[in-house]
C-alpha cells in the first residue's frame, strides 16, 4: 500500500477540502475528517511495514494491516452514509491535521 496507489487515499479528501472548503461547513468537515483519518490509516500501514522489516514484528504487522484495512472500510462507509444525510461525522482514531 505504501509503494502503490493505495497511499493516495488521502489525496481525494485533500483536493475536496482545498477546492470547496469555503462553500459549506458540511463539505469542509467531511473532507477534513476523511483526510485526517486516511492519513492516520496510512501511518498505521507504515508502522506495519516497519514492524514487518524487523522479522520479529511480522505477526504484529499483519494484525496492524488487517485492522487498518477493516477500520478504513467500515468508518469510510459510515462517514459516507452520514455525509449523504447531511450530518457531520468525526472519524474515531484520527490525527487532527486539517480542521
Amino acid at each position: 500500500m505504501v509503494l502503490s496507489a493505495g497511499w493516495l487515499s488521502w489525496l481525494g479528501p485533500l483536493i475536496v477540502w482545498l477546492v470547496w472548503r469555503d462553500k459549506s461547513y458540511l463539505v469542509r468537515n467531511a473532507a477534513a475528517t476523511a483526510f485526517n483519518f486516511n492519513i492516520t490509516v496510512w501511518i498505521a500501514v507504515v508502522v506495519g511495514w516497519i514492524l514487518f522489516i524487523t522479522l520479529i514484528g511480522i505477526p504484529i504487522a499483519i494484525i496492524v494491516w488487517i485492522a487498518a484495512v477493516v477500520l478504513q472500510v467500515v468508518f469510510s462507509i459510515i462517514g459516507a452514509m452520514r455525509a449523504s444525510r447531511g450530518e457531520a461525522y468525526t472519524y474515531p482514531m484520527q490525527v487532527p491535521i486539517l480542521t
